[in-house]
């Protein structure tokens, strides 16, 4: 190494010591790295700062103590969470010297979730909750109710103090007003009295500017959604979230909104109220317990830190239902904490799931006809509604945001548990259930087929060889392009129309497939009699990307998928029975805004021109549409040869008039099918043409007075 080198090395050495190391204390470590502690400084951190304080009060409620949690988003950004809880202590804790409100909301990992005895099971785990959010705020003001007196005390980011306003100066509580830092000792007021036997605790904060980006915001329907959820966990439990803000497009807009959120029928009432298609069992519960011991470091007497072994015991709580349909809706809590990202339970729960289920199909293959075929984990989870919760005392998570469970005993305890008690309802004689558990099962075999058959499709699909093209129906009238983007699927009605459109089509990038009437209504059939029905089976054939969960939309073999119907009440219920086999099977290319309704005219005006000009041709597409056109004809002096033409179908149409309303890309008019809103659609379509008569027989009585006559073809 060169005498340079050397020297400019050494020098940099000399210059990094140990006076460049810096030690953050307290909640100095918060205010510089927040992300680690809350995700990020946008809304998502601002909600998780929320749900800090809010998990804090619901601990309580898990605990016994309180049944109601008020939420207040205040009009000056600020936001309070109120409980009746037994109240934040407020004696002094010997070690530090500080009282219990300054040691829990500035002492990081301090509290009463490190196995003192005050919560068996809770969501607070680190301690580092309230501080967190303490650090983060700008100001933070705390009220305890406990022993017939009223405590409070302020911070200013992290630091406990005096407000001017809380000091007696008029003014209402701002972070902007002059604020008073104790300096030796810290001071929690008595401000008042409580009634006896009244405790719980208030805070109130503002988020700091400082840290929080501008555009964060506190997300209303999310806020509702945690509300709602919690109180399908804690049955009994109240809570009201309060909105004061007036924020345009809120449900307080206009005013002060109030939603109380309270259910008694627990996880049983959350799975019905997630699950929205129809029911193939009831919902089935499965509880039980089992204890494990893990070492842990435990604080003894003299404050030290000693490696114990300790019995822990885990509750499982599971509400399960399978519906008709193929989405699969699983929420698991630990301790009523969401756990988005599963963990150790949710392993416990699939793994316990897929056991159970390949024992039955064993055991009932011969009269399921099972085959050789293995099921697989989505075949079981097409259609499951499930809430998974598990309570235990100082689970392990990963991180503080809590979104994975981590402590490896909870896997085999729910496995153990949901495999007893699945398997006893499976194999139950109780009537009600042994039709149910057959059904499922049906329903498991059916997604395995669909699964299997799929894949056989997708296995010969990708266009155009000459293999492939003897795979597919003989009725397609498939195009000659490759290119996906630019080539065009027509469903036809009939052959009749399938001569004329063969004839005005495109055929370098349009293909026709021809139905023959109506189709099988598949929101009442099972998936099987849907594959078994020769019309659906076609239909997903020729788009050739499989079915329910297996669809995959980029091995669509067209652009777009044209449904093309006579324009009359026949027409349209054919239209809306294939749009029903899009969504229930084919969803994702509804999403994707790639299937379209073709618009054919209603009538045809040919207006005679004088000499040997041609006789003008004018397409009308509604009746409203064609008397102002015939209006306007009139009024122009205009000759309308006479009688003017109705099209009762698209076969009626010659071929340059069927390409030039509806099939030719530069004159047609499409309507694109989207579905904006999915459980509504869900909803919709399962009125319309679901198995239930009497919701169907009460919409169409209601909306009989406001139906237009004018829209009947009749």
């Amino acid at each position: 190494m060169s005498t340079a080198k050397k020297a400019a090395t050494s020098k940099s050495t000399q210059d990094y010591t140990a006076h460049h190391l810096q030690v953050l204390e307290g909640l100095e470590a918060v205010r510089k790295r927040p992300g680690m502690y809350i995700g990020s400084t946008d809304g998502r951190g601002l909600m998780h700062c929320l749900w800090e304080i809010i998990d804090n009060s619901v601990d309580e409620a898990l605990g016994g103590h309180g049944s109601r949690i008020e939420v207040i988003l205040h009009e000056d950004g600020s936001v309070e969470v109120r409980d009746s809880g037994r109240g934040v202590p407020v004696d002094i804790e010997p070690r530090t010297g500080l009282t219990g409100v300054e040691l829990v909301y500035t002492r990081l990992h301090a509290g009463g979730k490190f196995g003192g005895g005050s919560y068996t099971a809770s969501g607070g785990l680190h301690g580092v909750g309230a501080s967190v959010v303490n650090a983060l705020s700008s100001r933070m003001d705390v009220q305890v109710d406990r022993a017939g007196k009223t405590y409070a005390m302020s911070f200013r980011r992290g630091e406990p103090g005096v407000f001017s306003d809380v000091a007696g100066t008029q003014g209402a509580p701002d972070p902007a007003n002059d604020f008073t830092p104790y300096v030796q000792t810290s001071q929690l007021d008595v401000v008042g009295k409580a009634r006896r036997g009244v405790t719980g605790t208030r805070v109130r904060y503002w988020a700091d500017p400082q840290i929080f980006t501008k555009d964060a915001t506190f997300d209303d329907e999310g806020l509702r959604a945690r509300a709602r959820q919690t109180s399908f966990l804690i049955p009994g439990l109240a809570i009201v979230v309060r909105d004061e803000r007036r924020l345009p497009g809120t449900p307080g807009a206009d005013g002060p909104h109030e939603e109380t959120f309270f259910h008694d029928g627990g996880i049983s009432e959350f799975c019905e109220f997630l699950a929205t298609d129809p029911p193939v069992t009831p919902v089935w519960r499965l509880e039980g317990s089992q204890t494990f011991t893990e070492t842990v470091p435990v604080l003894d007497d003299k404050g030290h830190m000693v490696s114990t072994e300790v019995e822990r015991e885990c509750g499982v709580d599971i509400a399960l239902r399978w519906g008709n349909g193929y989405d699969t809706t699983v929420r698991s809590f630990v301790n009523i904490i969401a756990t988005p990202k599963g963990g150790t339970h949710l392993s416990g729960f699939d793994q316990a799931m897929v056991k159970v289920i390949r024992k039955q199909l064993e055991v009932n293959a011969r009269r399921l006809k099972v085959g050789g075929d293995k099921v697989e984990k989505d075949d079981i989870l097409a259609g499951l509604t499930a809430v998974v919760t598990v309570r235990l005392a100082e689970p392990q998570f990963e991180g503080q945001t809590k979104e994975i469970l981590g402590t490896p005993a909870v896997r085999s305890i729910v496995s153990r548990v949901v495999e007893r008690e699945l398997t006893a309802v499976l194999t139950s004689r109780k009537r009600e259930d042994k039709a149910a558990a057959s059904l499922v099962l049906e329903k498991i075999v059916a997604e395995m087929k669909s699964r299997i058959s799929a894949r056989q499709h997708k296995e010969t699909q990708r266009k155009k060889n000459a293999l492939e093209s003897s795979s597919l129906p003989a009725k397609l009238a498939d195009c000659r392009s490759n290119e996906v983007e630019s080539t065009e699927l027509f469903i036809v009605e009939g052959d009749s129309a399938l001569g004329t459109a063969k004839l005005a089509r495109s055929s370098d990038h349009q293909a026709l497939l021809p139905i023959r009437g109506k189709i099988l209504n598949v929101q009442k059939a099972s998936v099987g009699d849907m594959l078994k029905n020769a019309e659906c089976a076609a239909i997903i054939q020729v788009i050739g990307a499989g079915s329910g969960r297996s669809f995959d939309l980029d091995a669509v073999r067209y652009g777009k998928v044209i449904i093309m119907t006579d324009a009359d009440v026949d027409g349209a219920h054919i239209r809306t029975l294939l749009l029903t086999l899009f969504f229930r099977y084919m969803r994702p290319l509804l999403e994707a805004g790639r299937v379209y309704a073709a618009v054919p005219p209603l009538h045809r005006i040919e207006v005679v021109n004088a000499g040997s000009k041609k006789n003008d041709l004018i397409y009308t597409y509604s009746e409203a549409e064609m008397r102002s056109t015939v209006a306007g004809l009139n009024r122009r002096n205009k000759t309308i040869k006479q009688p003017l033409q109705r099209y009762k179908g698209l076969g009626e149409m010659d071929a340059d008039q069927l390409a030039e309303t509806t099939m030719d890309p530069r004159h047609r008019t499409l309507r694109r099918v989207t579905v904006e809103a999915a459980a509504q659609a869900e909803a919709t379509f399962e009125l319309l043409m679901g198995n239930e008569v009497a919701p169907r027989k009460d919409f169409i009585i209601t909306s009989a007075a406001s139906m237009d006559r004018e829209r009947i073809d009749a």
